[in-house]
């Protein structure tokens, strides 16, 4: 089996583009929670969202494209290579919008919002010859299309495989989470606190190069890290509740520690958490941790940075990726945001409020989606 091995990446999230962005808004512990303007708010019980300065809502194709042409740079891969494009998306919601707004009548640009037609534009842009697939699988998404490339690259399927993910705060996803009582009452998301009332949305995109790591060698690309270890799992519990005790999550988790092959209570020196701030996720998920981690599970840093960026659906699992492997690179761990009076039932460290530096080898990084998916990615410094 094939060594996969990370070599570019682009992201952009509510603080703007690039990794300094990132690190001066999520390891910052800063929270880009706004009033929503980009579109009316009039009748939501939530106006907040964490979004980058746009008046209208901007359109998916130019931000997911950036992120990739900046990690395929960055990767320096050539294009007419069969890559892989992999992108976890829901697709565009700008031109829908227009649709729904005209009553039918206006059909401008609809045919390229699908998500097919997405991944089939970028595959296109970056020159790639390789499969082209779209992941639908809400918040797993984009967790999905990094595991998927990792299993092409590790069988052999593909050398390179360029896996994205992007969503942007629009009104039907915006209406739909206030509809379901979701959002964080007082404007500000709390993961794992007491005090926590619900998740809020948030604009994300991330781009990630992954090859193997023979062919990075043969193209003298500096690896920045190796994906050592990856995993899903379904638990059909509740189409929305995660199962009580995250047995998915925890299977999930499994999967990545055994294909990295050390014994699971010494593997792991930072996960970052799918930390939605609503009380079933966190309460769930910090069971599924003392389950994987044992003993040692008081001992593990675990943060939730969807405190900073808001919840990314399709997006969280390529930016949450990337905020994990910028934790290894930088040795800090980005804190949880907006933490106050701790729940007895989270009983873990989950850094609250402040950066904290700490020696990192590994780092984890775990989302769930509604219908009981669950995905895992392990990351080793290189």
């Amino acid at each position: 089996m094939a060594e996969v091995v990370v070599t570019g990446f682009g992201v952009h999230t509510a603080f703007g583009e690039g990794p300094a962005r990132v690190r001066d808004g999520v390891f910052a512990g800063r929270q880009e929670f706004q009033r929503i303007t980009r579109f009316a708010t009039n009748g939501l019980r939530s106006h907040v969202a964490a979004t980058y300065d746009s008046e209208e809502t901007p359109a998916v194709r130019p931000v997911l494209s950036h992120c990739a042409d900046t990690a395929v740079e960055m990767a320096e891969l050539p294009a007419g290579r069969d890559t892989a494009v992999l992108l976890g998306t829901a697709g565009d919601f700008t031109a829908l919008t227009r649709f729904w707004r005209s009553g039918g009548a206006d059909l401008t640009g609809v045919g390229g919002t699908v998500p097919a037609r997405l991944a089939e534009a970028l595959a296109v842009r970056l020159g790639a010859r390789g499969p082209r697939i779209a992941f639908t699988n809400a918040c797993v998404a984009s967790a999905s299309a990094l595991i998927h490339g990792c299993r092409m690259i590790a069988s052999g399927r593909v050398e390179s495989a360029v896996c994205a993910g992007a969503y942007l705060v629009e009104e039907e996803n915006q209406a739909k989470f206030d509809s379901g009582w979701a959002l964080a009452r007082d404007g500000v998301v709390r993961p794992f606190s007491a005090a926590r009332s619900g998740l809020l949305l948030g604009d994300g995109a991330a781009a990630v190069v992954l090859e193997s790591a023979e062919s990075a060698e043969e193209r003298g690309a500096a690896p920045l890290a190796r994906v050592v270890g990856w995993g899903a799992a379904s638990d059909a519990y509740h189409v929305a509740r995660p199962h009580p005790e995250a047995k998915g999550l925890v299977t999930a988790v499994r999967a990545a520690l055994h294909r990295a092959g050390d014994d699971a209570g010494a593997l792991v020196d930072y996960v970052n958490a799918h930390g939605t701030g609503t009380k079933h996720n966190d309460l769930a998920e910090t069971r599924g941790f003392h389950e994987v981690f044992g003993d040692r599970a008081p001992e593990v840093p675990i943060s939730s940075t969807k405190s900073t960026t808001g919840h990314l659906l399709e997006a969280s699992g390529a930016v949450e990726f990337v905020i994990s492997l910028l934790a290894l690179l930088d040795g800090v761990v980005p804190p949880t945001a907006g933490f106050t009076t701790a729940d007895p039932d989270c009983d873990l460290d989950y850094v609250p409020n402040e950066p904290r530096r700490a020696e990192l080898r590994r780092a984890l990084t775990v989302n769930a989606a509604f219908g009981g998916a669950n995905t895992a990615l392990l990351l080793e410094r290189v």
